[in-house]
């Protein structure tokens, strides 16, 4: 058994406001679907979903 230790921590990206206006805008247009819109940016759907709030 082989036992690989992965280092670094993965931290949480900080989004700007420009960023999270420019997200939320793209998933308000006619068609659009907030999970495409996430995926095609690399946040997840539910992060999306509280900007809209």
């Amino acid at each position: 058994m082989r036992v690989e230790v992965l280092g670094g921590l993965e931290r949480r990206r900080r989004w700007s406001r420009d960023d999270k206006a420019r997200i939320v805008e793209e998933t308000l247009e006619p068609g659009a679907k907030v999970t495409e819109v996430a995926r095609r940016n690399g946040v997840a759907a539910s992060v999306v979903f509280t900007w809209r709030r």
